[in-house]
């Protein structure tokens, strides 16, 4: 019996994809919240379990405070998740593949800016340089 519900855990955590902490997973509820914020939403499109720049944006800027502080008034973060290692559910990967193509995502990782209706307001990827390169990218692109 104890091996059986350890068996069912480990498959409920191995065929479920999580976000990352702070991040909304859901882009319609993310886009729903930035909405009601009004404020923009920061879409991570992102392959967390294969792509090397994706970990390296994950690792060197989304993880980092003054990234965390900086968006948290600013943005309504949202993780849009292509991983090859912990399937999605079916409906989800659907969603995420005509949310990669309306937004014309060419490579992970791709970071849009949408406002609460969804309209793109600029874009971008991996910046080398930490949280402050990155901050000081997303200010130029938004700024357009």
């Amino acid at each position: 019996m104890k091996t059986r519900l350890l068996l069912l855990t480990a498959l409920a955590f191995t065929t479920t994809a999580f976000a990352k902490p702070g991040w909304e997973d859901d882009f319609d509820k993310g886009l729903a919240k930035a909405k009601a914020a009004g404020k923009p939403a920061l879409v991570d499109f992102t392959g967390s379990d294969w792509c090397i720049w994706c970990k390296r944006l994950d690792e060197e800027i989304f993880s980092k405070q003054e990234f965390q502080d900086y968006v948290k008034d600013k943005y309504q973060l949202v993780e849009v998740d292509f991983p090859q290692l912990k399937p999605l559910p079916q409906k989800k990967a659907e969603a995420h593949e005509a949310l990669s193509q309306k937004y014309k995502v060419q490579g992970f990782p791709t970071v849009v800016i949408v406002d609460g209706s969804g309209k793109e307001l600029g874009r971008l990827g991996y910046v080398e340089g930490g949280p402050k390169a990155f901050i000081a990218e997303l200010e130029k692109v938004t700024k357009k």
